[in-house]
């Protein structure tokens, strides 16, 4: 099954967190804060969210931790989401230009 198909993106909240944690080792409890920030974001549609949480995974698997386990540190998961967020900001205001 593809990873962001619309059946993915569309499970009950338990299910889709318990791919991410087998996925990304993310465990309910950091899913849940990576949740609640982004939709005090502005992102109150959950395939969205679900969408830019898979997004947010893969760039912390890629960019921090070269392909391994996604792990934070104390306070590097509010750090790393407000990078994440400045940079899906630009990339989106530089294509309206």
């Amino acid at each position: 099954m593809e990873f962001q198909s619309q059946e993915t993106l569309h499970m009950p909240d338990l299910l889709f967190a318990k791919l991410c944690e087998e996925k990304y080792e993310i465990n309910k409890g950091v899913f849940n804060t990576i949740d609640l920030w982004f939709y005090k974001q502005g992102l109150s549609q959950i395939v969205e969210r679900r969408k830019t949480i898979l997004s947010f995974f893969q760039y912390t698997r890629l960019t921090e931790n070269k392909g391994k386990k996604v792990k934070f540190g104390p306070g590097g998961l509010t750090i790393r989401l407000e990078q994440f967020w400045k940079q899906r900001v630009e990339r989106f205001n530089h294509k309206a230009i």
